[in-house]
């Protein structure tokens, strides 16, 4: 889970949370609020309904309580409201008012009179600004935090077109803080590699071309060797130093190079690996197809990588012929034969092979598992009922 999704987890957890709070103060203190005043003005209202048949009294009281009389014709919320057998004391309020509403009416008489502001809902109505202002300095800092993460993107962004081999990207942020040290610490560091790479390039381009050169005309001087013996010998050496020159720039390109993908079948994949390979026998491979699946790769590598499992699996096989099985979305490549002595991340290291094993120069699996890491596949590797297998998971 990314950081940004995180934050927002914990953003909404904590904004939902504050806001349960709040209403439910809220709620409380409406409550406890409207029961004090309920019972602060029921007693005056009860003590001016006692007295109401003395208007001095009366007066009196309304001074004492800082009640003014009005004339209220409003729908209000009654918080109280009884009913005596000459008349009736009922009190109200109005919403998002800290004034209450006494009414008095006995026979003729009717006072409807006015409280003075409660001290009491002033504090709740401050209470919830207070609240609501912290529900909005967390959206402040959430909305701050995000604006400090966007150039995360960027890095992220960056690295990886790196990593897949756009060796000129760079990351360009301004921001006076550690994001932009990070930023221009990778750029020092991918300008750097660029060049490393760069220098390494153009050296195995010229030590590949300085080596098929002598190769090729000592490959021409032994055509003049009569002696039968010694002439196949040298051309069996000057062929491994020309294969040898090959794979090892053929290992090293894939190190920059980009992938061409492409859609195609499992079929045409297994038919482009075979016809990079010199068969004399057709019959030493089988090949069953249980699910001629779709894959988006590039065909040129994916076929090379599959081309060398179809080479060693021929090279080392006890008997023949090898089979090739095409099933769900892998394809493995199966020959009988003794199990791998070691673990197969072993031989997928350069110049790495079975000590039995002397045919070659161990670079055939490690190719394999440069191109499929590079397609972000797998390759994996069991012994099953005295045979090696091989496969390509082409997820």
């Amino acid at each position: 889970m990314s950081i940004l999704k995180k934050i927002s987890i914990l953003f909404l957890t904590s904004f939902i949370l504050m806001g349960v709070i709040g209403f439910w103060i809220d709620s409380i203190n409406s409550k406890r609020v409207d029961e004090l005043i309920k019972d602060k003005y029921l007693k005056i209202a009860n003590e001016i309904f006692q007295n109401i048949d003395n208007g001095d009294r009366v007066e009196e009281l309304i001074s004492k309580y800082n009640l003014v009389r009005v004339e209220d014709k409003k729908d209000r919320e009654v918080l109280y409201y009884e009913k005596h057998t000459f008349g009736f004391i009922s009190i109200k309020k109005a919403s998002f008012e800290d004034e209450f509403i006494i009414e008095i009416n006995f026979l003729d008489e009717s006072y409807v009179l006015k409280t003075p502001n409660e001290e009491n809902i002033n504090d709740k109505l401050m209470l919830n600004i207070l609240i609501f202002l912290d529900i909005f300095v967390l959206l402040l800092i959430f909305l701050y935090l995000l604006k400090l993460l966007s150039p995360l993107k960027k890095i992220t962004k960056g690295i990886e077109n790196f990593s897949s081999g756009d060796f000129k990207s760079r990351i360009n942020i301004k921001s006076n803080d550690e994001m932009q040290t990070l930023s221009s610490a990778f750029n020092t560091m991918a300008s750097s590699l660029e060049e490393l790479i760069k220098s390494r390039e153009a050296l195995l381009r010229d030590i590949g071309h300085e080596l098929r050169t002598p190769i090729a005309k000592g490959k021409f001087v032994i055509q003049k060797i009569e002696n039968a013996s010694q002439k196949e010998l040298l051309q069996k050496i000057f062929l491994d130093l020309e294969f040898l020159t090959n794979e090892l720039l053929e290992l090293e390109k894939l190190n920059s190079t980009k992938l061409n993908l492409s859609i195609f079948s499992a079929e045409t994949l297994i038919t482009e690996a075979l016809s990079k390979l010199y068969i004399s026998d057709e019959s030493s491979i089988i090949i069953e197809i249980e699910d001629d699946f779709k894959i988006e790769a590039d065909l040129h590598y994916l076929s090379t990588a599959l081309k060398n499992l179809i080479d060693n699996a021929l090279k080392y096989a006890t008997a023949l012929p090898i089979t090739l099985r095409v099933s769900a979305e892998k394809i493995c490549v199966i020959n009988e034969g003794k199990r791998l002595s070691k673990e197969l991340e072993y031989y997928l290291q350069p110049f790495t092979q079975e000590l039995s094993q002397r045919d070659g120069f161990g670079l055939g699996l490690s190719i394999v598992n440069k191109i499929v890491a590079k397609h972000n596949f797998s390759l994996s590797y069991t012994y099953e009922e005295q045979s090696n297998v091989f496969c390509l998971h082409l997820l």
